[in-house]
């Protein structure tokens, strides 16, 4: 991918070489960075964070003398959006919904633009209800706009809506084929489909084709993601790294760092990486990966102060409007109050019922000794036919405990040992917990011939 990237940088560097240039002509200015930023929320791409604080800026001053103009508040939600969204900071989302609020208010009667903002601020929130509807409303104000059938992607997914999704990535395609966004947005519906090897080469070729720093850090992180799910360590760290080196401020990418450093063995590294991408982004994930990187250590301490403050930060963000539901049922079936998690995520699947939340509400029952229940979370998490097309080696090792926990020794065993195939080192914690029930396990019997 990069020396496809350098061979392209070649080739453009021949033809402007060959191009005449008048006397007294002069290379246009480049735009600065409030323009790029502005440029990059308007049309679904990732921006910069100091572009995004020029551009808030530079919006915020022309609203405080221009209070009616529609479309600067719009502009301004967006950016408020996509800034909350990478420096995880819930003090985005009220900011954004009052800027986005505004334009509805002071802008055209029909305004895809402040439509697609909340549908996007829902989905960061994890309100996938909301998301559903504004997006939906985007996409009948204008119907040709790209990017509000985008955004909808990610309300579908949110609510399991496979069909939709697939509707929605249709639609993007055909209005936008070639590129490097709508090719990043394919790739993360591949990864759920658990169609790997697409997902690997659309976005390999959205991270060649990007144009800023910024986007092409993005899909470099996505990448090292999908490479980390396929347990290739090696490859994700490379990811990882070159989108740190492309944009200082990814921090997703640094966290990735933790996580492949961790499965590599290098955890000194691995911590002074997950730290770091806490101090600037600090999302309730992260502090739980790092949790449990420290307990499969033996610092239980440690792990101890990461899990008070995932929910000391869940609170904020549930405080701006953040649905931290998924999250906090997470920390409690597994080092909290399994009851609770339950009760938690039983209310988030009749909201929203995602693969993830199947999963989460799975386990948390299986943590709770209702194994028959769970089981049944656990198949529609893992299970093509009902939506849990995803290849997660978390959710299959899942389901094995649960198999092995009901006595259904050969499913149990066919699926710890899938777990260890899809990514042997899916975590710190569960992968010697997987090795161990398999050795308890043991092979399967061996059947004579039938009388």
């Amino acid at each position: 991918m990069l020396i496809a990237s350098v061979a392209g940088a070649a080739v453009l560097g021949g033809v402007l070489v060959l191009l005449p240039r008048g006397a007294g002509d002069a290379p246009p200015p480049a735009p600065g960075p409030a323009a790029l930023a502005r440029g990059a929320v308007t049309t679904g791409v990732p921006a910069a964070l100091p572009d995004l604080a020029a551009l808030i800026g530079d919006r915020e001053t022309h609203l405080r003398a221009h209070p009616l103009d529609g479309a600067s508040w719009a502009v301004l939600g967006a950016a408020y959006v996509e800034q909350g969204r990478r420096t995880a900071d819930g003090a985005n989302w009220p900011k954004a919904e009052k800027a986005l609020r505004t334009s509805l208010r002071t802008g055209p009667k029909r305004n895809p633009q402040a439509l697609e903002g909340l549908a996007a601020l829902a989905v960061a929130r994890r309100d996938f209800p909301a998301a559903k509807k504004w997006g939906e409303s985007a996409v009948k104000a204008a119907p040709k706009r790209w990017t509000a059938h985008a955004v909808l992607i990610g309300a579908y997914t949110g609510l399991g809506d496979d069909k939709g999704v697939g509707r929605a990535l249709d639609k993007v395609m055909e209005l936008r084929p070639g590129s490097a966004a709508v090719g990043a947005l394919a790739a993360a519906v591949y990864r759920d489909r658990g169609w790997r090897e697409d997902a690997a080469a659309r976005i390999s070729d959205a991270a060649a084709a990007a144009g800023a720093p910024a986007e092409r850090a993005a899909y470099l992180e996505q990448a090292g993601r999908l490479a980390f799910e396929r347990g290739e360590r090696q490859e994700a760290l490379r990811f990882f790294q070159e989108a740190l080196r492309t944009d200082p401020d990814q921090r997703a990418a640094q966290a990735g760092q933790g996580r492949a450093l961790a499965a590599l063995g290098r955890t000194t590294e691995a911590l002074s990486a997950y730290q770091a991408a806490l101090a600037k982004r600090p999302s309730p994930e992260y502090a739980l990966e790092l949790g449990e990187l420290y307990e499969s250590l033996g610092l239980g301490q440690a792990a101890r102060v990461e899990y008070d403050l995932l929910r000391e930060r869940a609170r904020g963000a549930e405080a701006a409007g953040a649905d931290e539901q998924l999250v906090l049922g997470l920390l409690d079936a597994d080092h909290g109050d399994p009851a609770a998690a339950v009760e938690r995520l039983r209310v988030e699947w009749g909201r929203q019922p995602g693969t993830a939340v199947a999963d989460a509400l799975g386990w948390a029952l299986h943590r709770t000794g209702a194994d028959e229940e769970a089981l049944e979370f656990a198949t529609i998490a893992t299970d093509g036919d009902k939506g849990g097309g995803v290849r997660s080696a978390l959710y299959v090792f899942h389901r094995g405990v649960v198999e092995k926990e009901l006595g259904r020794y050969g499913p149990a065993r066919r699926h710890l040992g899938e777990a260890l195939t899809i990514n042997p080192y899916f975590s710190p914690l569960r992968v010697p917990e997987a090795k161990r029930a398999l050795a308890e396990l043991g092979e399967p019997p061996v059947e004579g011939p039938p009388d």
